[in-house]
């Protein structure tokens, strides 16, 4: 059986309403849950980025699935804070947390001041931060002055039992690469051939673990009702080339302009159907994903969940 799992925008919602929404997401049928964990959000008109790991907490108390989080340590996030985060966390909730560590991404982690490495660079720290967390994690003390700089750090409150530490990939090269140390894959919707690439290069450097795809869904009534929020909440998804280097929500808002309506089809998928939507979602699974986690780009989540729980979920196991 394919996990399909619930994912929670902090970009997008308040943390208390982002709350409600996965609590509400577990009574849906949803298997688990992801989230994402901005300092700020991609547009202006999104306007929201709660906490990550604090509504984690919460989260994981009020639910009995998993939970996950997209984080990038090495900036933002030194990998010690980084270790004992996720060590809290599994500590507290054995078996039900995980997290998809990224090379991060500018609009985020430019707040430190520290200048922003190109991707070379960023993927060495990520593959040093790795080794940091997981030492710690494993009870030792590390000191380390490379690519990232830590003194003779411990982590005194641990899992009997480390969580899976996933690689976030969207291209290929960088599936091949995460490959090595990766427990697992987490990866975006993309087009089919993009995707079967990314989980070939992950697969074909050996890579182990469950291949995780979030898909990004507008599912309204009408169509001019799904392309308007899409207008709305998700237009810099059209952005042609990386995200990873822009700073700033305004950049975004002006990078994406006013994108036509198939720009908006090909940042997420669109439908008035469910079962037409979940035969979309299923398509893109079987080319070798063991979870799917989906993402309503609307604010307004109690109608995607409650539209979720009526109609797409079960269209989807069926599909699946």
């Amino acid at each position: 059986m394919v996990f399909i799992g619930y994912h929670a925008s902090h970009e997008q919602v308040p943390p208390n309403r982002l709350f409600e929404a996965v609590v509400r997401a577990e009574a849906a049928g949803f298997d688990g849950a992801m989230c994402s964990d901005h300092l700020a959000p991609w547009s202006l008109d999104q306007g929201e980025s709660g906490y990550a790991w604090s509504w984690l907490g919460a989260a994981l108390a009020s639910t009995s699935f998993s939970l996950g989080v997209v984080t990038a340590p090495g900036q933002r996030y030194h990998p010690v804070i980084a270790a004992q985060a996720i060590g809290t966390l599994e500590q507290m909730f054995p078996g039900r947390f995980w997290a998809a560590l990224g090379s991060g991404e500018a609009v985020n982690e430019h707040v430190t001041g520290d200048p922003w490495p190109p991707k070379d660079r960023r993927n060495a720290r990520l593959q040093a931060s790795v080794e940091v967390i997981r030492d710690l994690l494993a009870g030792r003390e590390v000191t380390r002055d490379d690519e990232v700089t830590v003194h003779r750090a411990r982590v005194w409150s641990r899992p009997e039992t480390p969580p899976p530490l996933l690689g976030a990939a969207v291209t290929a090269e960088t599936a091949g690469w995460l490959a090595s140390w990766a427990d697992g894959l987490a990866t975006v919707a993309q087009p089919r051939e993009v995707l079967a690439g990314v989980l070939d290069a992950y697969g074909s450097a050996g890579g182990r673990g469950p291949r995780v795809l979030q898909v990004h869904v507008s599912l309204e009534d009408s169509d001019e009702e799904a392309l308007a929020v899409l207008r709305q909440q998700w237009r810099h998804a059209t952005i042609e080339g990386s995200l990873w280097d822009v700073e700033q929500p305004a950049d975004f808002d002006a990078m994406a302009g006013d994108p036509t309506d198939e720009e908006l089809r090909r940042g997420a998928l669109v439908s008035t159907d469910a079962g037409a939507l979940a035969a979309q979602i299923a398509e893109l699974v079987a080319l070798g994903f063991d979870r799917v986690y989906l993402h309503g780009v609307g604010t307004d989540q109690t109608s995607f969940l409650d539209r979720a729980e009526r109609t797409l979920l079960p269209a989807l196991r069926s599909a699946l």
